[in-house]
């Protein structure tokens, strides 16, 4: 698997990325204008290069990366399964969001939902929602959870993560990890599985040879010991 360094949280360089042998780094060329149309030509860097790499393992400081993920496979006309592993939700829109915080969107960006300039810049087309799987999200605010109510998005413990049929995305944002194991999360959450759990869950998932991208989220403040404390985690899933 190959892998690729997204250094960024949202449009802010994120210096503190584990680095692994032969990464490529996709480097951010920020563009005047609100925020969407500034990080606009990152996400479309991000498609580029996935759509040309077999099996990517992406890198991240942040969960709008997918974007592009998903956007490069469709190019390869790969229309995958998305397992989001998070502890959060990431399912607001402008609209339902108290704090405007970009990180908390991307999963109904995918969706279709929310703001489309991304979306349409990179020619990204909403996955349907009976093929997302939300696993391991247990901080969901209440516009979230109300919405998940209604939809056919399914979810799951990381415990009892299934394997769909098909081509997988599989996405794993690291704060979905018990924060007493992962220090200086930017939004940590408690009463999360252990490193070892999500290890074994995602094995399952990588073990069938039908992910097409793995994304890890490395969400965390500089300087706290988290990469430090991960990095056997994302060495195993990354190899």
């Amino acid at each position: 698997m190959s892998t690729l360094l997204v250094p960024y949280h949202l449009d802010e360089a994120m210096p503190e990325l584990p680095e692994r042998e032969a990464g490529r780094v996709v480097e951010a060329r920020w563009q005047p204008g609100e925020f969407w149309q500034r990080v606009a030509p990152l996400h479309q860097a991000v498609a580029e290069v996935v759509a040309g790499t077999e099996k990517p393992v992406v890198l991240a400081g942040d969960c709008t990366v997918a974007l592009g993920v998903v956007a490069g496979l469709q190019r390869m006309g790969v229309q995958p399964t998305v397992l989001w592993v998070d502890a959060h939700g990431d399912l607001h829109t402008p609209e339902s969001s108290t704090s405007g915080y970009a990180g908390g969107m991307p999963l109904r960006m995918l969706l279709g939902d929310g703001d489309s300039t991304v979306a349409d810049k990179i020619g990204l087309r909403p996955v349907p929602a009976d093929r997302v799987v939300l696993v391991g999200a247990r901080d969901l605010d209440p516009p979230e959870a109300e919405y998940l109510a209604t939809s056919p998005v399914t979810t799951s413990r990381v415990e009892d993560i299934g394997v769909p049929e098909g081509p997988i995305y599989l996405h794993i944002d690291l704060d979905v990890i018990d924060a007493t194991q992962v220090p200086g999360l930017r939004y940590p959450a408690g009463q999360g599985p252990t490193q070892q759990a999500v290890r074994e869950a995602a094995s399952r998932v990588l073990d069938t040879g039908r992910v097409q991208a793995l994304t890890l989220v490395c969400s965390w403040r500089p300087g706290e010991g988290a990469a430090d404390a991960v990095r056997p985690l994302i060495d195993a899933l990354a190899s």
